[in-house]
């Protein structure tokens, strides 16, 4: 079932991601970088056992981030991607004060939901601040090796729409193998094992592998529906 469900989530999340995208473009994809961003820092405290590895969930959610960068930088350049990557940045530091501020309260004596929410939140704050360091570092990073990439294609072959499937996969595997490792270590350091760290290290970048080259045709989808917006447009 968790395999299932791992493989239904690429698929859903991703398509999600191009139906915001055709309905709000690129707003949307800021929007969704907010989502992705709170929604990743709190599945990734639940850890599964699938396809015979123990690993984190949020990676599918996180590696959407490296696609709404990609779909950015493609169509509206790196500043647009650059844009993105500091939303998501203040969304973590904002969504961190939110959530300790909740835990102040004292609950009534018929509040049922405290202590789940102390249980999830308390271990929030070192999740929070490890993964807006690393997401700082990373997504920077992914956008300039795409440009950098991008701009070597184009010199050598005087193209700049082709080889869109090889700066897209190149960055984002590069930056996703940095992410999955400064990650892993500030996050779960003397928290897990030094087995059970290198267990999600190498699951955690299996599932990167996969979501990275996964995410490729949605990158080409989504550049079909910006240049067809961009006709509708020129013909209005």
């Amino acid at each position: 079932m968790n395999e299932l469900l791992l493989i239904g989530s690429i698929f859903v999340i991703f398509g999600s991601l191009l139906v915001i995208f055709k309905l709000f473009g690129k707003q949307g994809l800021y929007c969704f970088t907010v989502l992705a961003t709170i929604s990743a820092n709190i599945e990734i405290l639940i850890i599964v056992k699938a396809f015979g590895m123990e690993m984190t969930l949020g990676n599918v959610l996180f590696a959407s981030t490296f696609l709404v960068t990609d779909i950015l930088s493609e169509m509206y350049g790196k500043k647009a991607a650059q844009k993105a990557v500091h939303i998501g940045i203040a969304t973590s530091l904002i969504f961190i004060v939110f959530s300790q501020w909740w835990l102040l309260y004292t609950p009534s004596e018929t509040d049922f939901a405290m202590g789940a929410m102390r249980t999830i939140f308390s271990n929030t704050p070192r999740l929070m601040l490890v993964s807006i360091i690393v997401y700082a570092i990373v997504q920077e990073f992914d956008v300039w090796a795409y440009h950098k990439i991008w701009n070597f294609t184009t010199k050598k072959f005087g193209d700049s729409k082709k080889y869109l499937w090889l700066r897209n996969n190149a960055a984002t595997l590069i930056s996703q193998l940095l992410n999955d490792i400064l990650f892993t270590l500030g996050a779960f350091w003397g928290v897990h094992s030094t087995k059970t760290l290198l267990s999600i290290i190498v699951s955690s970048y299996v599932i990167f592998i996969v979501t990275s080259l996964a995410d490729t045709p949605f990158v080409y989808a989504a550049r079909k529906i910006h240049l067809s917006r961009k006709k509708e447009v020129e013909n209005t």
